[in-house]
């Protein structure tokens, strides 16, 4: 099956670029990718998080089928890599949906957010109170770094500005689930587990790596990693090319020299196996363009004119971009003038190939610890899915033997919109796997 039609289109009618800032500074990339060593092994993170660390319940709501209550807590990550977080997301803000009445157990999921989820709205309709309802299970809903609340006064909507705001958001967010499950874990909850779509499939799979116990996980339109994301998904052409080749030309010194040597993943799909990136990318804007020339679509920009704000449609619009919104350029902008056409090519292909390295070194699941019983874990991936591509790719099943991948015909953004209940359904399987296996694991 090829990508679907419908995740191209889609992905047409955005208009914001990608990482508009660059890659970051470089020596928040090596303080990053340091700390990565320290959280990708679960056994050196025992301690990083004490077992009552404090969380604070600021009000509650009372709905017909449940209660609300607001929380937070300070990042974790703040005191062990002081500065790396903006002020905006030290202060860690959750929502925890509870039943009225429990029905069997008391059992809470975690929920991550994907692409665009600002706040807790989406979630908390189209997932947690449904779960309310059909199983009377409870959710968290974490609130990501650079969304809501904890959205830094500079960023546009959900466009993150750096790379490397991508991998910081990561290791908070491994982080603050360690402190929600450890306080659930103190409340008497049980069982626990965690979920995710797009975005929030990956970064709650990150998170699980980091959980010294059993514990049902539900990655749902996620992969093994970012990095063909943005190298080879239809998400590539949102990114700036423009800008990361400039700065990568800048800084080629500091990024050949010290931070390439950081970047540990080595595996048959690694950046340093990979011969020619620059190949993919343009095959991947060629088959692109043949979507829309061979259905008569609009071209460029003037295909999304007037949509800027689509994010807030409640649809998850992409992976684990922090941002989907811009439209692909016509053609590849290394050839915009006959001064640079000669050198352009190789810049692109080190920068692509750089962006994979990276990528791959902070969300490439190879790079963290196995969660503790795979067979807790249900994917559920779509077939079409033209965000996250998976040939190429080391697969999840393959990284985490046991663990159960569910096909949805059609792509991501068509999952998205109308397969929650298929979501719902592996969460539930899940813990019910977990409850017949671990009893009495409390």
């Amino acid at each position: 099956m090829g990508v679907s039609r419908l995740d191209v289109f889609y992905r047409r009618l955005l208009l914001t670029k990608l990482f508009i800032g660059g890659w970051g500074k470089p020596e928040d990339l090596k303080r990053i990718f340091e700390f990565r060593k320290i959280i990708g092994d679960r056994e050196r993170c025992r301690t990083l998080v004490p077992e009552n660390y404090p969380v604070h319940i600021t009000q509650t709501e009372e709905l017909a089928d449940c209660h609300i209550h607001d929380g937070f807590f300070i990042s974790p990550l703040e005191q062990l890599v002081p500065g790396i977080l903006p002020p905006e997301a030290v202060k860690a803000r959750f929502q925890f949906v509870v039943p009225k009445k429990w029905q069997k157990n008391r059992p809470v999921c975690i929920q991550l957010a994907g692409t665009g989820d600002h706040f807790f709205w989406r979630r908390r309709t189209l997932m947690a109170r449904p779960m309310v309802r059909e199983t009377g299970m409870a959710s968290v809903l974490l609130e990501n770094p650079y969304y809501g609340y904890r959205k830094p006064k500079d960023q546009l909507r959900s466009s993150l500005k750096n790379v490397s705001d991508l991998f910081v958001m990561g290791g908070a967010l491994i982080l603050e689930s360690t402190v929600l499950l450890r306080w659930l874990d103190r409340e008497g909850y049980w069982p626990l587990g965690m979920t995710g779509i797009s975005m929030g499939g990956y970064m709650a799979s990150l998170a699980v790596t980091n959980w010294d116990k059993p514990i049902p996980l539900v990655p749902c339109l996620s992969w093994s990693t970012a990095s063909s994301v943005f190298t080879t998904g239809v998400l590539s052409r949102a990114v700036n090319w423009t800008e990361l080749e400039k700065q990568y030309s800048v800084n080629s010194e500091v990024y050949e020299k010290e931070i390439i040597k950081m970047l540990e993943y080595c595996g048959a799909d690694s950046f340093k196996t990979v011969p020619d990136p620059l190949s993919r990318l343009s095959g991947l804007s060629r088959s692109v363009d043949q979507h829309f020339r061979t259905r008569g679509e609009p071209g460029g920009l003037s295909g999304g004119g007037g949509t800027p704000h689509r994010e807030h449609n409640g649809m998850s619009s992409g992976p684990c971009s922090g941002n989907t919104m811009e439209a692909p350029q016509s053609s590849p902008h290394w050839k915009k003038t006959d001064s640079v056409k000669c050198c352009r090519p190789s810049l692109q292909g080190e920068s692509i190939s750089f962006m994979k390295g990276v990528m791959d070194e902070c969300t490439h699941m190879a790079n963290f610890s196995a969660p503790v019983d795979t067979s807790l874990i249900i994917v559920v991936q779509a077939r079409a899915d033209a965000y996250i591509p998976r040939t190429g790719v080391l697969g999840l099943p393959e990284i985490w033997p046991g663990c159960e991948v569910r096909y949805l015909n059609g792509g991501h953004i068509s999952a998205y919109l109308f397969k929650q209940n298929v979501f719902r359904r592996a969460i539930y399987d899940a813990f019910d796997r977990f409850c017949l296996k671990y009893p009495n694991l409390h």
